[in-house]
């Protein structure tokens, strides 16, 4: 197994997580791209709000017992007494419990990563952000998709002028898989069509977000303007499964985004196309090692992960052979690479590599005033607002 190639050496940090427990999905994702990494060990955890289900997760995962914690708060103060306290804490929660989560693990001194939406509200976002300055705490928001190497050859063509000044910018992220109400057994779409736990939004908080995130970190252009439209579609569905956004960006170029959770025949279609004065982009989650790029008045070019020609950012964070496909996993553990390495690196007083980027709180923020600003200005007629991110 090849771990990526970060900074921070030979160090192995351990963590905690909040969430995770039998049943649940994401956790596991998690641990698995942290055990890939191979920088990180898992030491104890509240995975479940039932003891005995977070008893049984860490019979599991091969943990102490002593270690699986009835409530999170117990958890955090035990864990930070500890003279080898843990570095950092992995919430994998449904979103109604991120806040509370991160709030309390950044009081108890812990660097935090959660998965997005970073929280529930605008209000809940600025206070995490400015409780990680605060503290003087590192903060990852996985937005997973960014951990993909040629989002990050994406990122760099455009920084360097490769499109020139861009125009337009586009990205779609389209399912199918809740086009019909779930079985109430499904517990993975049970809370996120749940406005008690999901929060305000549903297809456009789950991965409408993905989206924005996409769009902000390979482009770096914020958006000034937007209108949007939320459908429901199936019924008895409170929360959104539908939902496009039209946007104008900072430099002028205008946007879309439309997300969508009941579009029979789509798996998991995030794509983004990034059109400028002299060439453009295209890129598929789907088939995420290849990126088109056509330059103005010439044939595309079809980039894959060949070592020879892509941008250090990009190389750094491609691990396999040429022609070996990586995928979800290695994109989550690219993200940790750079969590992982900026933390040691801050923690023996030196400055994170240049190359260590990952989505963090300002990116989760960002994130919550898009969703929050999508539902806005759906409730009031699709009608254009004037937005600051």
């Amino acid at each position: 197994m090849v771990a990526p190639h970060g900074s921070s050496g030979g160090v192995t940090l351990d963590y905690l997580m909040i969430g995770g427990g039998p049943g649940a999905f994401i956790g596991g994702v998690h641990k698995m791209a942290l055990d890939l990494l191979g920088k990180a060990r898992l030491v104890g955890g509240c995975f479940s709000q039932s003891h005995e289900k977070s008893l049984q997760q860490a019979a599991q995962w091969g943990l102490d017992p002593a270690r699986a914690y009835k409530t999170h708060d117990e958890m955090l103060q035990a864990e930070a007494e500890r003279d080898d306290k843990p570095a950092f804490v992995v919430i994998v929660t449904p979103n109604h419990m991120h806040y509370p989560a991160a709030k309390a693990a950044l009081e108890a001194g812990f660097h935090v990563s959660c998965d997005k939406p970073l929280c529930l509200t605008p209000a809940q976002a600025d206070e995490l952000v400015a409780l990680s300055k605060k503290n003087g705490l590192e903060f990852l928001v996985t937005y997973t998709y960014t951990g993909y190497p040629l989002v990050r050859q994406a990122r760099e063509m455009i920084r360097r002028g490769d499109l020139g000044d861009i125009r337009l910018v586009t990205a779609e992220y389209i399912q199918d898989w809740l086009a019909d109400a779930p079985d109430p057994s499904n517990k993975q779409a049970s809370w996120r069509t749940d406005p008690a736990r999901s929060g305000l939004a549903g297809c456009m908080g789950d991965i409408g977000s993905h989206a924005e995130n996409l769009v902000h970190f390979t482009t770096g252009l914020d958006m000034t303007r937007l209108s949007a439209k939320l459908d429901t579609f199936v019924p008895d569905r409170q929360l959104d499964d539908n939902g496009y956004v039209w946007c104008t960006m900072a430099n002028g170029a205008s946007g879309s985004i439309w997300a969508s959770q009941v579009a029979i025949g789509c798996e998991n279609g995030l794509s983004l196309r990034v059109y400028g004065t002299s060439g453009a982009l295209e890129w598929h989650q789907e088939n995420p090692n290849v990126l088109v790029f056509t330059p103005k008045g010439q044939p595309a070019r079809i980039l894959t992960r060949a070592q020879g020609y892509l941008h250090p950012h990009a190389a750094r964070y491609t691990h396999l052979p040429t022609g070996h496909p990586e995928g979800l996993f290695e994109a989550f553990a690219n993200l940790y690479d750079g969590f992982i390495s900026t933390i040691v690196a801050r923690r023996d007083g030196k400055e994170p590599g240049e190359y260590d980027v990952f989505p963090d709180v300002v990116d989760g923020a960002r994130g919550i005033k898009f969703i929050h600003a999508t539902l806005e200005s759906s409730k009031k007629g699709s009608a254009w607002l004037d937005v600051k991110f």
